[in-house]
């Protein structure tokens, strides 16, 4: 796609060559070549089929999109970094931008605030971290892929109820879609397939009373079911499990295979820093966490290793199958010295392969008869 500056560049190129004569000046322009460019979102990638034309509609998952500063405690290690790249909030997804922008869907887990408010309720003012962004830098989602977020996690009342509205109202006038407890959010694939996604923050919860119901639990499976009935296909987030933890708890599994019998089609979870295995139950894949994607929360964690999530549906007269899967290997940070917040795919190497032998250890899928083992770095042709 040829953009303004490109255009008004060759534009300024065809004067050169009209207007050779004696006499006629050409004020010369001192610009570099990558300023003729603007930073301007690009088009998503053309529609992709399958061999009898059944559209493949591709979605992304991640884990932790933690960013920003705490304005309580001065904990702040994300604005000195976004200083050095001259206040350029895109600077976060400058290695990952390509996958977001040649997929259909992808969704995150927003765990933090976009919000100016500076006040800290009262059950927050002993955390050790609380995050905030200004409401502006909600373009390193719109701007780079992302269309959905989860906002289920310890994180988004960091700035109470008026940060979180302030979180909610930003992201809908970005045109980003959100899901929390309460609210679905519906993605619509190009005004054929409308694509439901649920999400929860589950830590605290389990076996408890919940909204009106006598437990957690059956509220989320009555979520899924009403969701089910109505759209297609249902993704459900949670977010769930034990901080550093490479294995899910007894109930992560319990809840992630509830979520499947009830209706989910895709489970992703998150919040244990970690990544944890994957299972295939029932036909459905439950990821029990993707780990951090940016995490702003550490200088240098001690594992800096992450996924991406990617699956793809066939989508054809009306109906919606699944396709195939496979999953990018991460580090949070572009080098292993420091955690730069920029999220970047490993390439082929002992790093890369790690990642595989910690979602399939031994060790880390003993409770998991569904357990994956098989992991597809490429797209299967």
């Amino acid at each position: 796609m040829i953009r303004k500056r490109m255009a008004w560049f060759l534009f300024l190129l065809s004067v050169t060559f009209l207007f050779p004569a004696k006499g006629i000046e050409i004020e010369e322009i001192d610009l570099d070549i990558t300023d003729l460019i603007e930073d301007l979102p690009e088009e998503k990638a053309k529609d992709k089929k399958d061999s009898d034309g059944a559209l493949i509609m591709t979605v992304t998952c991640t884990g932790d999109f933690t960013i920003g500063g705490d304005t309580y405690h001065h904990k702040d290690i994300f604005t000195p970094e976004l200083k050095k790249h001259g206040n350029n909030i895109h600077f976060i997804m400058q290695n990952v931008r390509d996958i977001f922008m040649d997929d259909d869907l992808t969704l995150l887990n927003f765990e933090g605030t976009l919000t100016d408010s500076k006040s800290v309720p009262k059950n927050k003012r002993g955390n050790d971290f609380l995050f905030s962004v200004s409401p502006e830098s909600v373009a390193v989602l719109s701007e780079n892929g992302v269309e959905a977020v989860s906002l289920e996690n310890n994180h988004v009342m960091d700035h109470g109820e008026e940060g979180y509205e302030d979180t909610k109202n930003t992201l809908k006038n970005a045109g980003i879609i959100y899901s929390n407890s309460d609210e679905i959010g519906v993605f619509d694939y190009k005004g054929i397939l409308q694509v439901a996604m649920l999400s929860y923050l589950c830590i605290d919860r389990y076996g408890k009373p919940y909204k009106g119901y006598d437990t957690f639990e059956e509220k989320v499976c009555k979520d899924i079911e009403d969701a089910k009935a109505k759209y297609p296909l249902v993704i459900v987030s949670f977010h769930w499990g034990v901080e550093l933890m490479y294995t899910p708890t007894e109930n992560q599994i319990r809840l992630g295979r509830m979520a499947v019998d009830s209706g989910a089609d895709l489970v992703i979870g998150h919040h244990s820093h970690r990544i944890q295995p994957i299972e295939c139950y029932n036909g459905k894949y439950i990821c029990y966490s993707l780990g951090n994607f940016c995490f702003a929360g550490n200088s240098k964690p001690s594992d800096m290793s992450s996924i991406i999530f990617q699956i793809r549906y066939r989508v054809k007269e009306g109906n919606v199958t699944f396709r195939d899967f496979r999953i990018i290997p991460i580090r949070i940070s572009s080098t292993k010295e420091k955690n730069d917040f920029i999220p970047t795919p490993f390439p082929d190497g002992y790093e890369r392969e790690s990642v595989l032998l910690v979602l399939s250890s031994k060790d880390n899928i003993r409770n998991l008869p569904y357990a994956v083992t098989d992991f597809p770095l490429e797209w299967p042709q």
